[in-house]
């Protein structure tokens, strides 16, 4: 039998497309009526018979760009002059969604509104009178789809699969189960759409990963940093480069041109499961003051300019870190390896040596490629108890070579820690959590994450690094990625100045807020029973901080300059700062460093910047899910805890391990509540208060292991 051969297919030619695109604009632009039959527009464009294909190609790339639309009857207009803004959905919950449109407004979008809508589908968005006085809308066409993939737990209901997404909807979803891979009831899984009706329940899945139980929080961390599209394997290649430079070594030839500091007092000082110590120190006295040496891994040594690793680490932009796990940046070759300035091992460095008076303030600096050897690696536990006298003979005996350096260390930050003081840098508390975990890595407990003394001389030492980066980069005019953090938004200090004086706190006057104003307004608090309130009003107003470009300064520090320079192992903008640093040494002028790295630090900025967004995202949700399993094991139980938020459905409540749940305002006694934003929710005839900050009992009433979710209710026999 002959078979006929398949026309091959010819490529429309761009500029016949171009020409389509201008007559499609402009016939719809000039149109009496806002929306024309698409066969009518056809017509009016006289497509000719070979011209079918442009028009189509015109048409469908101005409707994936949101230029035009497509409406009921076939008829098509400029979304322009019907009203419709491409965007983006950027999350979903179980009954609403957010959408961003490309000026960077977000949308609320009812979830009847939402067309089935999925996170990251490209949609046009027509706004809707808004409830809350924010940007809501609807989305009235889907012009392009983005992942078909989403988390969520497996559920039998009278012998049929369902999916119970994680962030899509209210509604659970079939799944297909002949085209899924095994996998049982109460699964978390890692399924894709296969059909996508109208509305979220039409949509059907296949079931294409089972990570494990979602009572599991090992599981459903698994399923977050999956659900959020964050690379866990190394590409082939990168790992063949890494191999490959972990099996060179250090070269004695790479010590020319640099520095010699193997004969000077520098050593890490780290956690103890720290395995990526990228940062080393030292310092002398001197006759204005000290000498302040920050020895950082030359990561830039080794990770070159659009290598395998380089797009690898660009890619994922900073590590993760979570529970007892780390999504490393780098592979371990690199990160725990040649690049991790281990004891007593030669190490290639990048050195900024900088010196200051006896006040702690900065005279100058400088940058060096170098060479060190580290003398110990050091543990802030080890070195606290040094540094207060409760050290036993074994940890004298391992600091024996350093023991001379860490009094003057001590020296050094207690003066950065007074210059702090003295440019007025809010003092806002904050808490990190350690989750414990038995040996099956079920967590078991939680407790606040202590700084003792040498976690915050480190912390001084880095931020001195950092901030002479910045300054150098500033100073020479050269492209730079710099991390800013500006003002708080203008709408948070109004609220400030509304809600302080509700506190029984005066408000501090001013025209234009500054840090000097924020740190007074803490001080003015401290040692009440107003302070827990205050200081989280104060670090909920703040702005993020981010990565960019253009040297804006950072506001919590209140430095004109500031970069990310200290940690090129876990951290993308570092190891770009590195690069830049390290041509700057080599002599290169300012033409060329611009011609270079211009685009470079623009683009690194922006992509460091969401990657940090993604890993905060992750970690915290991770988070979640183990206090979550950890709160299983005390259901029912007493706590006393502190109101740690208030919103119109009730409050949250923060017991001392740092565990925070909800007390739902239908679990408080019966009433009329009134919300005063975001301070406190009182009943109008008891006047009964739940205020920010007041202590509060509560049982742990209920559990969500898969969601990360904590439900109290207030323990009334107390």
């Amino acid at each position: 039998m002959a078979v006929k051969a398949k026309k091959k297919e010819q490529k429309v030619p761009a500029d016949a497309v171009g020409v389509y695109k201008k007559k499609i604009v402009a016939l719809l632009g000039a149109f009496d009526k806002k929306t024309m039959p698409l066969s009518q527009l056809e017509s009016k464009c006289k497509t000719k018979k070979n011209g079918r294909e442009a028009f189509a190609a015109a048409f469908d790339e101005l409707r994936t760009k949101g230029v035009v639309t497509v409406r009921k009857g076939m008829k098509t207009g400029l979304c322009s002059r019907l009203g419709f803004v491409p965007g983006t959905v950027t999350r979903l919950s179980r009954t609403f969604g957010f959408a961003e449109d490309d000026n960077g407004t977000e949308y609320f979008l009812p979830g009847k509104h939402m067309l089935g809508a999925m996170p990251g589908d490209r949609v046009l968005i027509s706004q809707i009178p808004s409830r809350s006085g924010e940007p809501e809308g609807e989305i009235t066409d889907i012009i392009e789809m983005g992942s078909q993939e989403l988390t969520g737990r497996t559920e039998i209901i009278d012998g049929a699969p369902y999916l119970v997404p994680d962030t899509a909807a209210m509604n659970h979803m079939t799944i297909i189960a002949a085209e899924s891979v095994p996998f049982a009831d109460g699964d978390k899984v890692l399924a894709e759409i296969v059909f996508r009706g109208r509305r979220h329940a039409e949509h059907k899945v296949k079931v294409v990963s089972v990570f494990g139980s979602s009572e599991s929080a090992a599981a459903c961390a698994e399923a977050v940093v999956a659900s959020h599209g964050a690379p866990v394997e190394f590409s082939a290649e990168a790992l063949k480069e890494a191999r490959k430079i972990a099996e060179g070594g250090v070269q004695e030839y790479s010590f020319n041109n640099r520095t010699d500091l193997t004969d000077k007092v520098i050593f890490t000082i780290d956690s103890a499961e720290s395995k990526d110590l990228d940062d080393a120190v030292s310092v002398e006295k001197t006759e204005e003051g000290y000498l302040l040496g920050v020895h950082i891994a030359d990561v830039s040594h080794y990770i070159k300019g659009n290598s395998a690793l380089d797009k690898e680490a660009l890619l994922r932009g900073t590590s993760i870190y979570y529970a007892d796990k780390v999504i490393p940046m780098l592979p371990k070759e690199i990160s725990n390896g040649i690049c991790s300035l281990n004891p007593g091992e030669d190490r290639l460095t990048l050195s900024a040596l900088i010196r200051l008076d006896e006040y702690g303030e900065m005279l100058g600096y400088s940058f060096c490629k170098s060479v060190i050897r580290s003398r110990v690696k050091g543990v802030y536990s080890e070195i606290n108890a040094v540094l207060d006298g409760s050290a036993d003979d074994g940890i004298l005996g391992k600091y024996a070579g350093v023991r001379e350096a860490l009094p003057l260390m001590e020296e050094l930050a207690d003066k950065l820690i007074a210059k702090r003081k003295r440019r007025h840098s809010p003092e806002i508390d904050t808490t990190e959590t350690k989750l414990i975990l038995d040996e099956n890595g079920v967590c078991c407990g939680a407790v606040p994450r202590e700084r003792g003394k040498s976690e915050r001389m480190i912390e001084e030492f880095m931020l001195t690094a950092n901030e002479a980066a910045a300054k150098l980069a500033r100073e020479r005019k050269v492209p730079f990625v710099y991390r800013i953090h500006e003002a708080p938004p203008e709408a948070k200090i109004e609220a400030m100045r509304e809600i302080l004086p509700r506190l029984g706190l005066d408000c501090p006057d001013f025209r234009e807020f500054r840090p000097v104003h924020a740190a007074e307004i803490l001080e003015r608090s401290r040692g009440t029973d107003k302070y827990e309130a205050v200081n989280l009003l104060v670090l909920r107003s703040m702005a993020k901080a981010k990565y960019s470009n253009e040297p804006h300064g950072h506001f919590g520090l209140v430095l004109e300059d500031y970069a990310h320079f200290t940690s090129p192992i876990r951290r993308y903008p570092d190891l770009a700062v590195h690069r830049i640093i390290t041509d700057i040494l080599a002599g290169y002028g300012n033409e060329w460093l611009n011609k270079r790295y211009a685009g470079f630090a623009l683009n690194a900025a922006e992509r460091s910047t969401n990657a940090e967004i993604r890993a905060v995202t992750i970690e915290r949700e991770c988070e979640d899910c183990y206090k979550a399993e950890l709160m299983k094991q005390h259901i029912g139980e007493s706590f006393t805890a502190r109101i740690s938020g208030v919103t119109e459905f009730g409050f949250y409540a923060e017991l001392p391990n740092t565990v925070e749940g909800l007390v739902h305002i239908r679990t408080l006694p019966e009433g009329e509540y009134d919300y005063s934003e975001p301070v406190s929710l009182t009943e109008r005839f008891s006047g009964v208060s739940y205020v920010l900050g007041a202590e509060v009992r509560v049982i742990c009433s209920a559990v969500n292991v898969s969601d990360g979710l904590i439900d109290f209710v207030l323990d009334n026999d107390e």
